[in-house]
């Protein structure tokens, strides 16, 4: 294939990708048809079928671009030169900042877990911003072991709550010290 060639074959994956997405998030995964899709993407059944092998193969290549998307904003916003609780803080807001962009909390955290199915919504979560929460967490708790694991996933669930709840219209603010002081707690309070 010629370098042409896939350059339009990459760009009619992202076509498909940007309607779908646009689709999901303002009717939902159930409610949203494959030749709803091509007709926003302009493509033919066929090139969605090319790319994809069924719907629920292009919103989870959906859901993987925004969890990506997710990982890459916390982790530009985190650097080996902060202190690791600034850290953890630093890539918190960033997740808010990054959960914030229209139907990603959607998207993410209610639509994937009930298309997709909690295990696997998980591992995309796992491979993407739980896995630099999971970093984060080791430098900052280094004592944690086989504590560490758990400790990631229930904070992850906090930052998830809490992005809904922002989402529904909550005061950011009022998480974001929650998420301190749970930081703050872990830290003080636990004996390894």
């Amino acid at each position: 294939m010629s370098r042409s060639n896939r350059e339009r074959t990459e760009q009619t994956k992202q076509t498909l990708l940007d309607a779908a997405r646009r689709l999901f998030v303002e009717k939902g995964f159930a409610d949203t048809a494959t030749p709803d899709i091509v007709a926003a993407a302009g493509v033919t059944r066929g090139a969605l079928y090319h790319h994809f092998e069924d719907k629920k193969a292009l919103f989870r290549a959906v859901v993987e671009r925004e969890a990506i998307a997710v990982a890459e904003a916390i982790e530009a916003r985190t650097s080996d030169h902060l202190a690791p609780r600034q850290a953890l803080l630093e890539g918190g807001s960033a997740y808010f900042d990054a959960m914030a962009q229209d139907g990603r909390t959607k998207l993410l955290l209610l639509e994937a877990p009930a298309v997709l199915g909690l295990r696997d919504a998980g591992a995309i979560d796992e491979e993407n911003a739980e896995s630099t929460l999971h970093r984060g967490l080791e430098a900052y708790l280094p004592g944690a072991g086989p504590m560490l694991l758990p400790i990631t996933r229930l904070l992850s669930a906090a930052f998830d709550r809490a992005a809904i709840a922002i989402a529904a219209g909550e005061d950011r603010a009022d998480y974001e010290r929650a998420i301190a002081a749970l930081l703050d707690s872990l830290s003080d309070n636990l004996r390894w």
